[in-house]
């Protein structure tokens, strides 16, 4: 899924060239193509699909230059995650009835990628021939407000656990009481699940978009397929995989993984899995830094910056924004995009 704008870690991520299309660590290769490389000895390359905005398509194509225009599906607006993974797994399925798929965002970052690999395969032996929905959860190391939270029942196997509930981004007071508990983890929002098992679960938790796709069957890897998509995203609600299926299913696993992930989506995720220099600063640029502590700090090369006093702020300098706020206030750069698109300003 490579469809997002990303706005929370703006000035980076922009509406026309979003996070995933960005080197944000640092390594030379973006988070789309490092989550693309995540998945070589697990499918060829021809099995991956790439679910963006029409006017992404020629970013994916160029970082991705291995896809054909059939594995690179664009969406004509924006329908949350059910329609993108609906839209995706009806067209996976046209070919292949009894694919095993993975569903998994282009702008996350994993640190220990064999063990993810590893992960990934078990999940993929559980749902291989069962009606069951898996997705991967993460232990929780705090307790952190921007992640949705998934129970578990503890006795309900080793590694993959039966679904109890989920909980969409807690107050911090809730979020303590999960991990005092030992039976919640993080929802990273990957899943795997064969294509019957999620067609079958659209039918029954999300029977209008399930009709809207099937009527479209045999629109898919032929020239009717970008008007058909056309017609069935006007028809679709705006609707997370979370809300329309998963928490409603009583067919649904985890599988307890701990990978090195982060979703990326703030300033601060960057920071957490980011190496840091002996005042706990995380620096990208040509910096000078006095009575600085607990910062990151993300300029241009080209630019000499010097920076004395701060102690946990986000500097962030991007194509002619230059954001300076406290990392504890993150949540507010949603805030910030919003108020310069209203402002009339170009740069969002």
């Amino acid at each position: 899924m490579a469809g997002g704008v990303g706005t929370r870690f703006w000035p980076f991520s922009r509406t026309n060239n979003p996070k995933q299309f960005h080197d944000v660590l640092g390594t030379g290769r973006t988070l789309l193509q490092q989550t693309a490389e995540r998945f070589d000895g697990i499918c060829p390359p021809e099995n991956i699909y790439i679910v963006t905005s029409t006017e992404y398509k020629d970013l994916v194509q160029e970082q991705l230059p291995y896809l054909t225009d059939e594995q690179v599906l664009c969406e004509p607006v924006r329908r949350n995650t059910a329609p993108c993974i609906a839209y995706a797994c009806y067209k996976i399925s046209v070919r292949d009835p009894e694919a095993n798929i993975v569903v998994a965002p282009a702008d996350h970052i994993i640190l220990k990628e064999d063990e993810f690999r590893r992960t990934i395969q078990t999940a993929l032996a559980a749902t291989e021939n069962q009606d069951i929905l898996v997705t991967l959860g993460i232990q929780p190391s705090r307790p952190d407000t921007g992640y949705g939270y998934i129970q578990y029942i503890p006795d309900s196997g080793e590694t993959i656990k039966k679904v109890k509930t989920f909980t969409e981004k807690p107050h911090l007071q809730l979020a303590k009481q999960f991990l005092e508990t030992g039976e919640f983890v993080w929802n990273a929002g990957i899943f795997v699940w064969n294509a019957k098992a999620i067609l079958n679960a659209f039918k029954q938790y999300m029977p209008e978009t399930a009709e809207v796709f099937e009527e479209g069957t045999s629109c898919f890897y032929n020239e009717q397929e970008a008007s058909f998509i056309d017609r069935a995203y006007s028809l679709c609600k705006s609707m997370s995989i979370d809300n329309g299926v998963m928490e409603r299913a009583n067919n649904v696993y985890v599988v307890l993984s701990n990978f090195g992930w982060s979703d990326l989506g703030t300033w601060k995720s960057l920071y957490e899995v980011s190496e840091k220099d002996a005042e706990e600063n995380v620096i990208d640029g040509r910096v000078m830094l006095y009575s600085t502590q607990n910062c990151i700090i993300k300029t241009p090369k080209e630019r000499l910056v010097v920076i004395n006093g701060l102690d946990g702020y986000i500097v962030a300098e991007y194509d002619n924004v230059l954001l300076i706020c406290p990392k504890d206030e993150e949540q507010r750069v949603k805030e910030f995009v919003a108020d310069a698109r209203e402002k009339g300003e170009e740069f969002v």
